[in-house]
């Protein structure tokens, strides 16, 4: 079960609503010590306001309940606007822990209000999107795939484009032996994401699993490359087989002799193999920090 918070799944009815003196204080001074509440002071004869009021609507709403919009009609609720000194219109205030903390007057661009917005969506951090990424990762490396992969939906659901949980997905069927699946969730990655290092390093990931499935066996591998150890691609599929095996820093060593007899051989097949095991890894994994420097050293030996 998904437990990061869950206020950021608010429908549009709770994140932009009309609000009067009756109820100024509870949904936008109490509301904002939950979430960061932007109150737009309008009018109805307010030219401006007709354009500023729907695009901060529509900026809030892509903010997915980060942040929450209260609309006050300064001709019904001069109390508030005299209050709050409101002197011309439009006019919008962001409050956070109950107290004003940015604004403007007038008509601004979109590109302004989206950074208006999302500026505000960062005061409350990311609604526990991160510690349900850390449980999701903890539950995939215990073998818990199934769990991992529901999480990692679920954050999906709230961040279509968040890289992490994305790669995370894919890393999640490829457990499971769902290859095609993982395969058609990287066809279908956002564009925005597509090239993410979470990203690329699920799609490594899936090409070694390809590469598993036709895997010779190590022990007669191993007995070719020790009799043969000129036989180049006796070699590489010894590498193959070993990464198969979960033995991936013997693989790495075993690309790492063939890439120093022969960096050429096969259009530097061994070079190639290196990076896509080191880009399925963590970048500060002991494996490809230790591998990349033997490769540095090789290649400008």
């Amino acid at each position: 079960m998904l437990e990061f918070d869950q206020k950021t799944g608010a429908t549009a009815g709770d994140l932009v609503r009309d609000v009067t003196e009756a109820d100024f204080m509870t949904e936008v001074i109490e509301a904002s010590r939950e979430v960061p509440v932007i109150v737009d002071f309008w009018a109805p004869w307010c030219g401006p306001c007709k354009t500023l009021g729907p695009a901060l609507e529509s900026a809030v709403q892509a903010a997915r309940g980060k942040v929450r919009m209260a609309k006050v009609n300064v001709d019904e609720n001069q109390t508030i606007a005299a209050q709050l000194r409101i002197q011309s219109i439009p006019t919008v205030y962001a409050f956070w822990q109950g107290k004003p903390v940015d604004g403007f007057q007038g008509a601004i661009p979109p590109s302004q209000i989206k950074t208006f917005v999302e500026k505000l969506a960062g005061l409350a951090g990311d609604g526990g999107l991160g510690e349900a990424l850390d449980a999701a990762e903890e539950m995939l490396a215990q073998g818990a795939a199934v769990d991992a992969a529901e999480t990692f939906a679920a954050i999906l659901g709230e961040e279509p484009e968040n890289a992490r949980a994305y790669g995370g997905l894919v890393r999640a069927h490829l457990a499971l032996g769902q290859t095609d699946q993982a395969e058609g969730l990287l066809a279908a990655a956002p564009a925005a994401i597509a090239g993410s290092a979470e990203v690329e390093a699920a799609r490594a990931q899936l090409a070694l699993s390809r590469q598993a499935a036709s895997a010779g066996p190590v022990a007669e591998l191993l007995d070719r490359v020790l009799a043969h150890p000129d036989d180049h691609q006796a070699r590489f599929d010894l590498a193959l087989a070993l990464h198969a095996a979960g033995k991936v820093e013997g693989a790495v060593e075993e690309l790492l002799e063939l890439f120093r007899r022969d960096r050429d051989w096969n259009d530097g097949a061994a070079r190639k193999q290196l990076f896509t095991i080191f880009d399925a890894l963590k970048p500060n994994d002991p494996i490809v920090l230790k591998g990349r420097r033997k490769l540095s050293s090789l290649l400008f030996a």
